[in-house]
């Protein structure tokens, strides 16, 4: 039996809890002297009397006093080749013996600490994990194919989830602390994080990641996942060239910003995109985008750009599509005015469980502008802004569907009218999956006379018209 699969036994077993405590610099090269300066550089002794976490723990010290701290940390690859070569200098030095497989396991390890986010490292890796949640040091679940799973990766201590909390937001100029016990951030690659900590949260550091894939999910994927169909696809791909106003709504984790992304590829390639968010994460391949940030306050409680003050200022940036990510608030009135002076084309989501409900709550947003405006002035705005309407919802068996394809078609009296031209209906259920398809109504949409002047025809077939329905 190797040295290694003894240590481990004689703690337990487990090497999960075996992270080491990597440290947050401000700039290049901080990092690492950070770590070195909180360190004890204790000489690396025989490790039989120590766990396998005691000696990752000397390596990792030993590692980090050689290590130049001015070194370049993005530089991964030269760095990450350093690191090598130091550790395995390291264990040659002090005469520790282990297997290839362990050798390896243990020097990953290390590096995430340094150059990646420790113990979550390996889950970030994993394209088949869709959202990562860490509810304090010992409890990490993940999210597959819709289903939530318990896996056995912990951290050392708060301080540990505290100090991969910080390598995340301190990039961004963000900032997390007792004054500001929770923050939206993004990692480099686009993914999505909220993390809160005490006295906020009483399990301890509370980190939520909702991952984006490497490779963004295309039409074809989302065909093949079942979330919506070729005919409806046609539909919206008509729409977004007609320059028509799509709002698309649902619930928390339903997919919106998927399939915001998705529809944001359909624009042309010649139009000026100016993207709006909270954190970037929107994927465009188009050539001509610009992508504008929110910023929250500093420590001083001054700097703070709200997503209006982005969506007016994006007004004199000569765009043609104006894309929000998420209007939350008194942003919204603002994006139904542009809506309706000449920036056609734009795209934004909401929070809502069906198309009449993100009707309402638009006007709710609207009112928190702080403007003293009446409700139909307001329905007047959104009827003759918003032109369509997706619904997207998150299925009992986890999966992710296109409900609604809903026109607004105009307003009678008070109340602004819609019309369903898409609706999934729901056939059964087989083996846990629900069962069933996103059907034309039969109706066409008033806006037709747009697609159609955009030089676009669609087959009246895509709108169950002139054929029997299929079941």
């Amino acid at each position: 039996m190797s040295l290694l699969k003894r240590i481990e036994q004689g703690q337990g077993g487990s090497s999960s809890g075996g992270q080491s405590s990597g440290e947050q610099g401000s700039g290049e090269g901080s990092r690492l002297s950070s770590l070195q300066a909180r360190r004890v550089n204790a000489p690396i002794t025989s490790p039989q009397a120590g766990s396998y976490f005691d000696l990752k723990t000397r390596v990792q010290n030993k590692l980090l006093s050689e290590l130049d701290p001015s070194m370049d940390i993005t530089r991964t690859d030269e760095v990450r080749r350093t690191i090598q070569d130091l550790f395995e200098q390291i264990l040659a030095e002090e005469n520790i013996v282990l297997s290839r497989p362990e050798r390896a396991r243990l020097f990953e390890q290390i590096a995430a600490e340094i150059l990646g986010l420790g113990p979550l490292q390996p889950l970030l890796e994993d394209d088949t994990i869709t959202e990562i949640m860490v509810n304090g040091p010992k409890n990490v679940y993940i999210e597959r194919k819709g289903r939530l799973h318990r896996v056995p990766v912990t951290f050392e201590s708060n301080d540990h989830v505290m100090r991969i909390i910080d390598r995340i937001v301190a990039p961004l100029g963000r900032r997390i602390d007792e004054s500001s016990p929770y923050v939206d951030a993004r990692l480099p690659d686009g993914s999505r994080v909220n993390a809160v900590i005490p006295p906020i949260s009483l399990v301890g550091p509370t980190l939520t990641i909702r991952k984006f894939s490497k490779n963004p999910i295309t039409v074809d994927q989302l065909i093949q996942f079942g979330s919506v169909t070729p005919e409806a696809i046609q539909f919206l791909k008509a729409c977004v060239e007609a320059r028509l106003n799509i709002l698309i709504s649902g619930g928390t984790g339903s997919g919106k910003t998927t399939l915001l992304n998705v529809m944001s590829g359909f624009i042309p390639n010649d139009e000026r995109i100016i993207t709006i968010e909270n954190a970037a994460e929107l994927q465009l391949r188009q050539e001509h985008v610009v992508t504008l940030e929110s910023r929250p306050p500093n420590i001083e409680g001054r700097g703070e750009i709200t997503i209006r003050d982005l969506v007016i200022n994006s007004l004199r940036m000569r765009p043609e599509r104006i894309i929000v990510g998420e209007c939350r608030g008194g942003e919204t009135l603002d994006m139904l005015q542009a809506m309706n002076t000449g920036h056609d084309g734009s795209m934004t989501t909401a929070h809502a469980n069906s198309p009449r409900d993100a009707l309402a709550r638009v006007e709710t947003m609207c009112l928190m502008a702080g403007m003293d405006l009446p409700v139909r002035a307001i329905r007047e705005q959104v009827s003759s802004a918003v032109d369509l309407i997706c619904q997207q919802e998150r299925m009992r068996d986890g999966t992710r569907k296109v409900t609604h394809i809903t026109e607004v078609s105009g307003m009678e009296g008070d109340i602004i009218t819609m019309t369903d031209i898409f609706v999934f209906e729901q056939t059964g259920v087989e083996n846990g999956k629900i069962v069933g398809r996103l059907r034309p109504t039969g109706l066409r949409p008033k806006f037709m006379d747009k697609i159609e002047a955009a030089g676009i025809n669609l087959p009246p077939s895509i709108f169950g018209i002139g054929e029997r329905r299929r079941y």
